[in-house]
């Protein structure tokens, strides 16, 4: 699940890629065909979503195309190919003081696909209640496809950052057109 501080850690990884100065920086889904930016950001359920609906490739070459020369796409991307085997079934809560973010999976049997719940509890005199929930599938990306994605879609310089090295709690993507 996205949270503003994904989005400030995307803004601050772009914008020490492309230096001191003010920077246009738009969400990837609110990127407009025909204006460019110097930065597109992705946070970590976007880009597993599209690619479970086969948008990937497209969302690629439309980001590209709208970042000036030089600009940046940063997408926060969860590397779960490893966990398909496992198939767990929840990451651990989001604890926000009386808010509590739970995570739900259910895996296809090949584990290359999970749906996602995702269910927000809020701390009431009362006791606990579903505030909010939504419900979506994804497809498990691995380093070696987002690589290959990213320069199919004509990006020059791709590179993979740890979490250690981003600040952000899931390994980020930084490539340049």
């Amino acid at each position: 699940m996205c949270t503003v501080n994904d989005s400030d850690v995307l803004t601050s990884v772009a914008g020490a890629v492309l230096g001191p100065g003010s920077h246009a920086v738009v969400d990837l889904l609110d990127v407009v065909p025909g204006v460019q930016v110097d930065a597109v950001r992705a946070t970590d359920d976007l880009l597993p979503r599209l690619a479970f609906e086969e948008s990937l490739a497209n969302i690629f070459m439309l980001a590209h195309a709208s970042l000036r020369p030089g600009g940046v796409l940063v997408a926060a991307v969860p590397e779960l190919d490893r966990l398909g085997a496992f198939r767990p079934t929840a990451p651990p809560p989001k604890v926000h003081g009386d808010r509590v973010t739970l995570q739900l999976w259910d895996w296809a049997p090949d584990g290359l696909s999970y749906g996602l719940e995702v269910v927000t509890l809020l701390r009431r005199e009362s006791g606990w209640e579903i505030s909010a929930s939504a419900s979506t599938r994804h497809r498990v990306l691995s380093a070696a496809e987002m690589d290959a994605a990213l320069h199919a879609a004509g990006f020059t310089t791709v590179q993979r950052l740890a979490p250690g090295e981003s600040g952000s709690r899931v390994p980020v993507w930084v490539a340049v057109r």
